[in-house]
């Protein structure tokens, strides 16, 4: 289980608190929804839960154990805006295989083409982007997947594709999904339980 407890987090000592007291839980296999106002601080949870930021008060458990401080993470984050979580440095080759090499199966599901990969992040759309920091997310070694309005900028028929793939992908490898968006009605039709920030 991806556990948090507690956590109460503020971007510097005399800076109001953006979290406090929250705990929440993630099970292998189980979709949970977050759902809240702009500035609540859903997208520094997610931050918190995948290891990016430490919070001052509570913790973070996966499995029994601390998040790792190096290597592969087993909670992987997917951030609203792919472009600026891959390197523009990067041909997007390189970009999929930094930590795994997905499996065809998921680069179809995702529709990403071939021609695809010889390309640098800026000759692609953000949608075209947001596929492939799914692909690159859903690794062998990733037991937990925190969505941060993964689908918020696109068109209605990639925001299906990308979920079709990370729900299935989900139901095969039992990975816990945390999904966080703003839209009430798509967390109602994905998700096994949708909790408010």
């Amino acid at each position: 289980m991806l556990e948090a407890e507690h956590i109460g987090f503020r971007y510097g000592p005399h800076r109001p608190w953006i979290l406090q007291d929250v705990t929440i839980t993630v099970a292998p296999g189980e979709i949970v929804g977050l759902s809240g106002p702009s500035g609540r601080g859903k997208t520094t949870l997610a931050k918190i839960l995948a290891g990016y930021l430490q919070p001052q008060v509570g913790q973070v458990r996966v499995d029994g154990h601390p998040l790792p401080r190096r290597g592969y993470c087993p909670v992987q984050l997917i951030f609203q805006h792919p472009e600026l979580a891959i390197n523009p440095r990067w041909r997007m080759v390189q970009v999929l295989t930094e930590s795994h090499i997905p499996s065809r199966e998921i680069l179809a599901d995702l529709n990403i083409e071939p021609g695809w990969l010889t390309r640098w992040p800026h000759e692609l759309s953000g949608g075209e982007l947001q596929r492939f920091a799914v692909a690159r997310a859903l690794g062998p070694q990733t037991r937990y997947l925190i969505a941060d309005e993964i689908t918020t900028m696109l068109d209605a028929i990639t925001q299906a594709q990308i979920w079709q793939t990370v729900l299935a992908y989900a139901r095969r490898h039992n990975v816990g999904v945390l999904a966080i968006s703003h839209d009430r009605s798509l967390l109602a039709r994905i998700c096994d339980r949708v909790l408010t920030l």
